[in-house]
């Protein structure tokens, strides 16, 4: 029986609960002995002309062994790296004559114990001219006031054209929305940290937590000037990620730089604070809807029209609509689609990728706008969604977007979420509550998603392993992906034991160390299981394989006659049990070690649909989410305890988003949600048991059949939420409520609604 599709439990946990990891922070290295402490001095003025930095009473506080400001940078600017983004929107590592968000740096200090760096940061004098910020995208776009007026507009990249003027001409029913897909913070549990030293060999070694050190090794490799054999980089343990540690951020490479201009090693962490400032952001979209169609429900024409936040500085943010735009079609066979995009620049903290990243902006638009168009019709909005749901299909479907989806059943999902739910009894008790006119409304809120996985991340869709077998019967696994929480050490171990025989526990996982593993593409775009797993896969094909040709000679038979006993960890001739030899008896005379590259046939597309439960007080506006109901079909599953997980933890980050997370500025670029005090995010409190239905429509693309799970729940989660909350309220006159949805700003459209007609 194989071991594949069993609940192993994770083999990382008696670690992380006894000793506990070693995160970056964490890090006794001998190297790393007499390093100095770094502090960031930040701005705390949006948008200015930087008239002076003063460090000089810095270097006279005690402990400061330096204090650094622009002018003492021998590096060149940080190039946008994106091509369409003009050169001009480049950031400095050290400001120099602009800050551009509350967070810009503008000094440096250098001190020997940590402490020391606040107190001496405080001493930095900085003069700024203060100009008006830019907040939204909407003042953005009108160029009144420009970040980089070299580049003369605020406008990063454009992507797509205007709809024909006649997109929706025959259409019965036409409806537009304004939605805001708003602005998030990560909030890693390990915020972010970096700790370098040069070797007299003038290599130096970089510690820092990522998503991928082979990418981060390149970045800042880049960044500094350096041929990359001259950069060694190590991920220690990971404390979540969630898109935000994907590549290396500038401050990595600044702080190698430090080490070198010092002669001495350096580390930095930083605090909750400035990683809520500096940490790059997400989502961060203001989306314009607009759904036409025949009032028997059949959707003829959409259109996404998107104006992406991407903070003040270009970083991966900038390319995010387009992913928005490829997802625009999601499961619909809709005849007409319409996506366009651009991205602005404003005085805010840069925009990255988080969890989803794209994904769940098209979803959240088209799952908006799929109810919107229902509730204009008069139709209930699963019927609506299941009128327009592209027919099951197991070879790939390509949309008018471009998107080649591997395989897929958008009815079945459906169909399976609502009978699971009890659907007609949901509606049932809906609406006796609105005859009783009751304070606690029900609201019941659908979503069916689509996503894309494992794309190519410009590494490539591949990924690298090396399968070694000891002559002590362990073996060891290096991996090019880079774990931070999902259980690749267990997954992992699972895919070599079941081809091998080797027992789960007696194989270790090694990842994030660019000397040992040079070639990886890391972990992000649910991509892990679905290449390195593959490739930890093919590798232990291939060691089979290298096993059977050393095997044939010591047993004096054809390499052919050979199988596979899972139950002694070797071969033995087919069909003569106790004939054969161990795969460490083979290891014990020359290494038995393969290193393999596998790569992905495509990306794959998960899929599934959600349906939210929500009590609404309609007196006080606060929601309540009392049941959430989900299929997510992510193909064949390794080991079901982690896919759960991964689909708890996605669902929990998209009811966060619906209901209480997001980043505000005031109208100077201030930021109001600095601390976890001020910025709300779900915790158990706040959520059901979740009931999760399963469903595998296996992929092509890779020998696991296995497509990504990483983000699905997320994706899902977010607009079944929202939607459940408008539909508590609907009989009320209330047409949309945005996110996050809440209590005040449910509260304020019904009374609105009350007041004066229907509020959106």
């Amino acid at each position: 029986m194989s071991i594949l599709g069993t609940r192993v439990v994770r083999t990382e946990d008696p670690l992380f609960l006894t000793l506990g990891a070693t995160y970056t922070d964490d890090l006794v290295d001998h190297r790393l002995t007499g390093a100095v402490h770094v502090t960031f001095v930040r701005s705390q003025v949006a948008h200015g002309r930087l008239l002076s930095v003063d460090v000089s009473a810095a270097r006279e506080a005690p402990g400061v062994v330096a204090a650094y400001t622009a002018a003492d940078v021998d590096l060149e600017p940080i190039p946008a790296g994106l091509p369409m983004v003009p050169e001009a929107m480049r950031r400095q590592w050290l400001a120099t004559d602009t800050v551009r968000f509350v967070g810009d740096i503008v000094a440096v200090v250098l001190t020997e114990e940590r402490y020391q760096g606040e107190d001496a940061a405080e001493q930095v004098v900085v003069d700024v001219d203060v100009l008006p910020a830019v907040v939204g995208t909407a003042q953005a776009a009108r160029d009144e006031v420009l970040l980089f007026p070299e580049a003369g507009t605020n406008v990063m990249a454009s992507f797509g054209a205007p709809a024909p003027s006649d997109f929706f001409d025959g259409c019965e029913v036409v409806v537009t929305q304004r939605l805001v897909n708003q602005r998030v913070a990560p909030v890693p549990l390990e915020t972010r940290a970096t700790a370098a030293a040069w070797g007299e060999d003038g290599r130096v070694t970089i510690w820092c937590t990522n998503q991928g050190a082979q990418q981060a090794k390149t970045q800042i490799a880049g960044w500094l000037g350096l041929d990359e054999s001259l950069v060694h980089l190590v991920t220690p343990d990971v404390g979540g990620g969630f898109g935000a540690k994907i590549g290396a951020d500038p401050e990595y490479a600044f702080v190698a730089w430090l080490a070198r201009k010092v002669g001495r090693p350096t580390r930095w962490t930083e605090n909750r604070s400035e990683n809520m400032l500096g940490m790059l952001h997400g989502r961060g979209q203001d989306q314009v809807v607009t759904i036409g169609g025949r009032r028997d429900g059949t959707v003829e024409a959409y259109s996404l029209v998107v104006d992406q936040d991407a903070g003040a500085y270009p970083r991966v943010g900038v390319i995010l609509p387009t992913l928005t735009m490829l997802m625009a079609p999601a499961v619909y066979g809709f005849p007409k689609i319409h996506a366009q995009a651009r991205v602005l620049a404003t005085n805010a903290t840069s925009i990255g990728a988080y969890r989803g990243a794209g994904r769940p902006e098209a979803t959240a638009a088209v799952e908006r706008a799929i109810d919107l168009f229902a509730a204009e019709i008069g139709m209930d909005p699963a019927e609506v969604r299941r009128k327009n749901l592209l027919e099951p299909f197991d070879t790939p479907h390509t949309t008018p977007t471009g998107a080649v989806y591997d395989s897929g059943d958008y009815v079945v999902a459906l169909d399976r979420v609502l009978e699971a739910a009890g659907y007609p009894e949901l509606r049932a008790e809906q609406a006796a509550r609105r005859e009783r006119g009751d304070a606690r409304q029900l609201g019941i809120g659908l979503a069916v998603y689509v996503e894309v996985t494992g794309a190519d991340t410009g590494l490539g869709a591949a990924e690298s392993a090396e399968l070694e077998v000891h002559p002590d019967g362990t073996a060891t696994v290096l991996t090019g992906t880079s774990p931070h929480g999902q259980g690749h050490a267990t997954t992992w171990a699972m895919l070599a034991s079941d081809q091998l025989g080797i027992p789960v526990e007696k194989i270790t996982v090694v990842h994030g160390d660019t000397d040992r593993i040079p070639r990886g593409g890391g972990t992000m775009g649910s991509r892990s299981l679905q290449q390195g797993g593959a490739a930890v896969h093919q590798a232990a094909v291939e060691l089979i394989d290298l096993a059977k040709q050393r095997a044939a000679e010591v047993l004096e038979v054809d390499p052919a006659d050979l199988e596979v006993d899972l139950a002694s960890a070797g071969l033995q001739v087919r069909g003569t049990p106790g004939s054969g030899v161990t795969f460490a008896q083979l290891a014990g005379s020359e290494p038995l070690v393969v290193q393999t590259r596998f790569t992905a046939g495509g990306a794959t597309f998960p899929f599934g649909a959600h349906v939210v439960v929500v009590e609404v007080d309609v007196e006080s506006g606060k929601a309540e989410v009392v049941r959430i109901i989900a299929v997510d079909d992510a193909g064949t599953i390794v080991n079901p305890l982690l896919a759960e997980g991964q689909r708890h933890g996605g669902i929990a980050q998209g009811v966060a988003q619906a209901l209480l997370e997001e980043v505000l500025y005031d109208s100077d670029g201030n930021p109001q949600t600095s601390t976890l005090a001020d910025y709300p995010f779900v915790s158990a409190t706040e959520l059901p048991s979740f009931e999760l239905v399963d469903m595998a429509t296996p992929t092509p693309m890779n020998p696991l059949g296995a497509k990504g799970i990483g983000e699905a729940g997320t994706i899902g989660a977010t607009p079944a939420v929202q939607n459940a909350v408008v539909d508590a309220v609907a009989h009320l006159g209330v047409r949309h409520v945005d996110m996050p949805c809440t209590p005040m700003r449910v509260w304020r459209a019904v009374q609105e609604a009350q007041q004066g007609g229907s509020s959106s």
